[in-house]
């Protein structure tokens, strides 16, 4: 199967459709493409930020984090397929684990740290914005509730994500004062 397909040579690109004979055509710019944009754009920065990480656990949670968005695109594109309800808690309960080594959050710290800490901190703000599209979305056109609970509880993971990997790399966070 070729990547060059030039069906969207006039702006247009397609969707999943329930009925395979009947192709689902959108402009590129609608609501809903710019959310599936949005979602591609988190998920490449999350695989940026992996391609520092040494430690492979961490890793895993980032590629696991990177499959889940792929769902959510599909999802958001048409995929008859569900997301997992129970990501939110899960990624709840790896908050709280990885929020045992951290230092108690009392101020706001910069966003930065090394490579992979600064690339997962870069990465939420691209979560942030997917989150913010999905919301626009939800009220024009239906979007399942369970991939905006997701998105703002991935933010809040992604965050946490880049404090712990700063914490392995021994870096310092710097807090932010006036």
């Amino acid at each position: 199967m070729s990547i060059v397909t030039k069906t969207g040579d006039k702006g247009e690109t397609g969707l999943f459709s329930p009925n395979r004979s009947k192709k689902i055509r959108v402009s590129k710019s609608s609501l809903r493409i710019e959310s599936i944009g949005s979602i591609d754009e988190a998920n490449t920065s999350l695989g940026l930020a992996a391609s520092f990480i040494k430690d492979k656990k961490l890793r895993k949670k980032i590629t696991d984090t990177q499959k889940h968005l792929f769902e959510v695109g599909a999802v958001l594109a048409g995929a008859k397929i569900k997301l997992d309800r129970q990501l939110p808690q899960k990624m709840e309960k790896d908050i709280g684990e990885m929020d045992k080594r951290l230092t108690k959050l009392t101020h706001f710290i910069l966003p930065g740290g090394g490579q992979a800490g600064s690339f997962l901190f870069l990465a939420r703000t691209f979560i942030r914005r997917a989150e913010r599209r999905a919301v626009g979305l939800s009220k024009k056109e239906k979007v399942p509730a369970e991939i905006l609970i997701y998105l703002n509880r991935l933010s809040d993971y992604v965050y946490t994500l880049a404090r712990y990997s700063n914490f392995k790399e021994g870096m310092k966070e710097e807090a932010w004062s006036r």
